[in-house]
């Protein structure tokens, strides 16, 4: 036996908008036994795995234009304005999960597409918040992942800039400087979850306090990627695992101390079960 004492960040963990789209999944499934969810419910395979278990049925948007006469949960990335217009047409109901601040914030570029204003967004191509977003500009905003990526001397001398809820606040303020040092006046928007983007600042503080870090997220987590970064910065024994079994034993030694913590996306039993892992070794 290793004698590892073992703590889990009790910051870590879903975030408010994953809480009320899974409660509301829970609730209808505990009531009729299933249903249809429009792509993962959250981006953590062993939640996901956990609620198609109670009936939970993930369909994506090619399965979506077949449904008809259904009930279909939307997540809380939330949706383009062509998923609700399809949803009328073959007489789904939805049971709208989206975030209320991923919510706002598509109201907000919505006003300034209205606007005729230049829509920049600082985000993840292919994310499926973007996608929702893009979808209050009929496509037409200009999404970038990096600065690099955009032709900063041929861009328009005044952009609305707006950011993917679950970006960071460093980042974006860094790519807001840029813009304006080059002369570009900026109407800027900070649209960054502070729920989310508080993590940042209170896992450096976690990640200091022990002898390794085990980082418990999806893979396919965007939020999981940079808060492991932020992480493995304060601690390079910092280790990404997405279930308890690949959890490995050589990486401690006796006596030491392992702080446990995940995404907005990690469900706290997943984090218990790794926990109850390393305690065993």
């Amino acid at each position: 036996m290793l004698n590892l004492q073992v703590h889990i960040d009790q910051h870590s963990g879903f975030c408010f908008g994953v809480v009320y789209a899974i409660e509301m999944a829970e609730e209808i499934l505990d009531n009729e036994g299933y249903l249809y969810c429009l792509g993962d419910i959250v981006h953590n395979d062993e939640e996901v795995k956990r609620l198609a278990g109670k009936g939970l049925v993930i369909i994506d948007h090619e399965e979506l234009k077949k449904l008809t006469n259904e009930k279909v949960l939307i997540r809380a990335h939330g949706e383009p304005p062509s998923t609700y217009q399809l949803a009328i047409q073959n007489n789904l109901t939805l049971i709208d999960a989206s975030c209320p601040v991923v919510l706002k914030l598509q109201n907000r570029i919505k006003n300034s597409y209205d606007k005729d204003e230049a829509i920049y967004i600082y985000g993840k191509h292919g994310h499926a918040e973007v996608i929702g977003l893009l979808g209050q500009t009929g496509n037409k905003a200009v999404v970038f992942q990096d600065i690099n990526e955009l032709d900063i001397p041929s861009l328009p001398k005044n952009i609305t800039l707006y950011s993917q809820t679950t970006k960071s606040t460093d980042k974006f303020y860094e790519i807001n400087q840029i813009l304006k040092d080059n002369g570009i006046s900026i109407n800027t928007n900070d649209t960054i979850c502070r729920q989310v983007s508080n993590r940042d600042k209170e896992l450096r503080d976690f990640a200091s306090k022990f002898d390794h870090i085990v980082f418990v997220s999806g893979t396919k987590s965007s939020n999981g990627k940079v808060l492991y970064n932020v992480c493995k910065e304060c601690n390079p024994n910092t280790y990404f695992v997405s279930n308890p079994e690949e959890v490995n034993p050589s990486w401690f030694s006796e006596d030491q101390t392992v702080g446990v913590c995940g995404a907005t996306s990690t469900p706290m039993w997943l984090m218990e079960q790794v926990k109850e892992k390393i305690v065993r070794f």
